[in-house]
This record gives structure tokens, C-alpha cells and sequence, in this order.
């Protein structure tokens, strides 16, 4: 098939929780009934994620069943890594409508994996502020707050793991003029590593909804 990119970062991370299901499942059951019932509740899990799908991409996510170890695990995953859609890396100009109140808004120029990315976050270590890039249902969303690493591990708002987190601190304007109100969410210290494990887009719009 024409190598088109078709499947989403948050996806792709469902589909390899999957797949290590698999190989949990081929080192640990010697029932050939219940292996087939794990490689078919797998595939309908990975194809529900995903709104429509041509035949040849279906054909793509149903081959997670030739998996039963690690090594050809990695196969499977390296090949479908190649058809995923990588994150839009904004323009200068895009940056400005996102943070129209932070001057001279530049992404850092290492440790961005767009590739590998469903929302963009980076930090300005000086300031202790956070700028995050996010995908809703509406288009790209541009959040700033502070945050405030914790000693401990939370659930975090967008991955939903347990994990070393900081404290997302953001600001809105409050009903009455003159007013603010703060709101606070666990997200992951690691923001590339939150990336490598969200696995839909729908604690992605909740937490943008508690914030805004």
C-alpha cells in the first residue's frame, strides 16, 4: 500500500499497548482458544479507535495478530510507526494567535519529537511557566501556566497514569471584572513521555474544558 500517514500519535500508543498484550498473552497461555480470543478483542479495540479505515489500512492493523514475541512485536511496531501522522510543527505566526501575550514566542529546537506527539509542551525554565500546544475538537489550543514538581506520583489529567507529576497551575479571568480564578491539574513532569501513553484524545478535551 502508499505509505500515507493514517493514524494518530494516541493510536498508535493504543495499538502497542495491544500488541504487548499479545505478547504477554503468547508467554504466559497455552490455550490456542483463548489466544485467539485475546488476538480478536485486540484487533476490535484497535480498529473502534479509529473513525473510518480503507481496506488496505485495515488489513495494516489486523497483522498485529502474526505477533507472539517480543521481536516480532518490534517489527510490527517499527513498520506501523512509519504511518503515523506527525505533529504540525506551528509557525512563528501560529504561535502568535496561540500566545498572543507572550513576546517573541520560539519552541526550542531540541527534545521535540514530532513524530511521536500528540499535544506539543515545553518549558521556560526561568519563568517556571509551561506552554502547551493542544489538539480539541475546535482546532489547536494554546494553554500557559506555572507548574510545581511533586515529590510524589499522580494520576495525570492526560494520560490518565500513575506518575511523577507536576502541578499545572493556570489563571482565567473571573465573572467579575478585575477578577481571576487559579485552577490546578496533575499533568506528567515528562511531557514527551505523557505522549508516548495517551491513549485518545478524549482526557485531552476534558482537561482543556477544566481549564478553560
Amino acid at each position: 500500500m502508499k505509505r500515507e500517514p493514517f493514524i494518530r500519535n494516541d493510536q498508535f500508543n493504543l495499538i502497542k499497548r495491544q500488541v504487548l498484550h499479545l505478547v504477554n498473552g503468547h508467554a504466559t497461555v497455552n490455550d490456542q482458544h483463548v489466544i485467539g480470543a485475546m488476538e480478536s478483542l485486540s484487533v476490535e479495540k484497535a480498529i473502534e479507535s479509529f473513525p473510518v479505515l480503507t481496506d488496505a489500512q485495515r488489513d495494516l492493523v489486523n497483522q498485529m495478530v502474526q505477533v507472539v514475541d517480543k521481536e516480532t512485536a518490534e517489527q510490527y511496531l517499527m513498520e506501523l510507526e512509519k504511518y503515523i501522522i506527525p505533529f504540525q510543527e506551528p509557525s512563528e505566526q501560529k504561535l502568535k494567535k496561540l500566545f498572543p501575550k507572550v513576546k517573541k514566542m520560539k519552541l526550542p529546537k531540541e527534545n521535540l519529537n514530532f513524530q511521536r506527539m500528540t499535544f506539543l509542551s515545553f518549558d521556560d525554565i526561568g519563568t517556571k511557566k509551561r506552554y502547551m500546544i493542544v489538539p480539541t475538537q475546535k482546532g489547536l489550543v494554546g494553554l500557559t501556566g506555572t507548574y510545581d514538581e511533586t515529590k510524589t506520583k499522580q494520576i495525570c489529567s492526560i494520560c490518565n497514569r500513575l506518575t511523577p507529576v507536576c502541578m499545572f497551575m493556570t489563571k482565567t479571568k473571573g465573572e467579575s471584572i478585575g477578577t481571576y480564578t487559579k485552577k490546578g491539574n496533575y499533568i506528567c513532569q515528562d511531557a514527551q513521555d505523557c505522549n508516548e501513553h495517551v491513549l485518545s484524545l478524549d482526557k485531552i478535551e476534558k482537561f482543556v474544558e477544566n481549564i478553560k
